[in-house]
């Protein structure tokens, strides 16, 4: 299992904060349909591991599915039992990155400074989430990419739209995590179908 080889067919995570665990596996088919293949629940929807149990069993041979706002250990082994293989963090936290790594899982764990990045990376995190994008631009991106390890892929994560993913994309991000933008609580699976098209075009 290799993110690499999810974040070339797709370099966009769809991040379903908020979807209730019945309006997961329509809304995830509109996305994979669009051309997604990584799906993120985070911890603090309703149901989460409901969501990424059932999310699992129906795409986890074709998609990547993991959970966000993942905070604690005991929570990347639930997220494993639940069939989950990617793990998000919002912050820096070497022991969930260990956590995961030990039982198999992709680590991408929040950052938003030079120490957090190289300490997680130490960890044996998989990629890097720049957390919160809003409050970073692509010029320190860039910069930072400078002294990251060749290879490193750091996704840029929050406020991220069709808009600002260009001036991101040519400061070296892999990749993208969207919340807003590609899924709000309560849209139906042809909304999500119609943002998605936005993004991927964009």
């Amino acid at each position: 299992m290799d993110l690499t080889g999810f974040l070339a067919r797709c370099p966009l995570v769809a991040i379903l904060r908020g979807i209730r665990s019945d309006e997961a596996i329509p809304v995830t088919a509109a996305l994979e349909a669009a051309g997604f293949a990584i799906v993120e629940v985070p911890l603090n929807s309703p149901d989460p591991l409901v969501s990424i149990a059932a999310l699992a069993r129906e795409f986890g041979n074709r998609m990547l599915i993991g959970a966000g706002t993942v905070m604690t250990e005991a929570q990347v082994a639930d997220i494993a039992a639940a069939g989950g293989r990617l793990i998000v963090t919002p912050h820096a936290d070497p022991a969930v990155v260990r956590a995961a790594k030990r039982l198999g899982l992709l680590a991408v764990p929040g950052f938003f400074t030079p120490a957090e990045a190289f300490a997680m990376l130490a960890a044996g995190a998989d990629a890097l989430k720049l957390f919160p994008a809003e409050g970073a631009s692509p010029a320190m991106l860039r910069a930072m990419r400078a002294v990251l390890p060749t290879g490193t892929m750091v996704l840029p994560v929050g406020g991220i739209d069709a808009s600002n993913m260009g001036a991101w994309r040519a400061a070296g991000a892999a990749g993208f995590g969207i919340g807003s933008a590609i899924y709000k609580p309560g849209d139906t699976p042809a909304a999500v179908s119609a943002k998605a098209a936005v993004l991927l075009a964009a």
